[in-house]
């Protein structure tokens, strides 16, 4: 077994290491660097990168990675896992989904290292590390004010990504189109398959999210041969996959009240929810068009004729899949415990 280096640093089979990627430097003269949490296994395997907090608000992801580190199960990984708590380090400090020139680093990739602060940081990420991983994954949120029912987006077109994504183990996958500019495009152009998690709302953290992310980065592990099977654990249900999803917006503008939760079944012409004027008696239902399952929803009362207020993911057999996102979402919410205890070098 290879030592594995990045970054300039090479670490030994069964060690695990932080490496320290210059990123930039403040204009205080503080140096700004993304911190890379390499553990490289003591047998042979596939490489892996978690990637979180691309979107500095972000946060779900960032306690995922946390909780993965410090996991006892990394103690029998075949392989390498090369894990990216913080990308932009920016938009963390500031609690911001943007870079400070309000670019946003999801979509500056693959970067250039003459360009912008965000191809610049993007071209880091992509030579640094994407350059020595054979899979990913990136952790996502919804935006600021808007929730995401845990999900995960795929090009279900690319046969490793879609393995990934099935092996995840939340109830619905959507086929989602690879966006220019973003991470996940460039790394399956670059023949690295990567799969999105979606789950929660910005600035905020949901422990189901979480607890969600962290057993569905496991799952992906023991798909890909990194760990071994679980003793006595129950196979993971086949998710649905949505080929399309569409979002439902306010016909007007006013104080905006849902009627329906996360993970709902959705039929058409139901009613979804209420937008009142908040100076006369007047109010508008928001009726759906179409039948699915609600995967994200606005969170915020005050909206704009014309915002995005819920999202709908379509299947053609949909009514399964309620009754297995239902199944699922009692499972996860139920209490578990977790080992938080980091896991100290010596101990690997």
């Amino acid at each position: 077994m290879a030592s594995f280096t990045l970054g300039g640093v090479t670490v030994a089979p069964g060690q695990r290491a932080v490496v320290e990627l210059p990123a930039a430097q403040l204009y205080t003269q503080t140096p700004l660097n993304i911190p890379v949490h390499v553990v490289h296994g003591r047998k042979p395997g596939p490489v892996l990168l978690v990637t979180a907090a691309i979107h500095g608000d972000e946060l779900n992801g960032v306690d995922v990675v946390r909780r993965l580190l410090a996991a006892p199960f990394l103690r029998q990984l075949r392989g390498t896992l090369v894990a990216v708590p913080v990308v932009n380090v920016f938009g963390f400090i500031y609690k911001s989904r943007y870079l400070p020139d309000r670019r946003d680093l999801n979509r500056c990739f693959p970067g250039s290292e003459q360009g912008s602060l965000g191809a610049r940081m993007a071209w880091l990420i992509r030579t640094e590390v994407l350059n020595k991983v054979d899979y990913a994954i990136d952790l996502h949120t919804g935006a600021i004010h808007r929730s995401n029912l845990p999900q995960i987006r795929a090009n279900i077109a690319n046969e490793a990504s879609c393995a990934m994504a099935k092996a995840f183990g939340v109830p619905v996958v959507i086929n989602s189109v690879l966006s220019s500019g973003t991470l996940r495009d460039t790394a399956e152009n670059q023949g690295v398959p990567m799969i999105t998690y979606e789950a929660g709302e910005a600035l905020r953290f949901d422990e189901a999210c979480i607890r969600a992310g962290l057993r569905g980065v496991r799952n992906v592990l023991r798909q890909l041969a990194m760990l071994p099977p679980g003793r006595g654990k129950k196979t993971v249900p086949e998710p649905h996959v949505a080929l399309n999803s569409s979002w439902v917006r306010a016909h007007t503008n006013g104080v905006f009240r849902p009627l329906v939760a996360l993970g709902a079944h959705i039929r058409r012409g139901d009613v979804l929810g209420v937008i009142n004027s908040p100076f006369t008696m007047e109010a508008a239902e928001i009726i759906s068009p179409f039948s699915g399952i609600l995967v994200g929803r606005e969170n915020l009362p005050l909206v704009n004729e014309g915002e995005a207020l819920f999202h709908i993911a379509r299947f053609d057999e949909v009514d399964d899949v309620a009754v297995q996102v239902e199944t699922w979402s009692t499972e996860i919410h139920e209490p578990r415990e977790y080992i938080e205890a980091p896991i100290a070098p010596s101990e690997y």
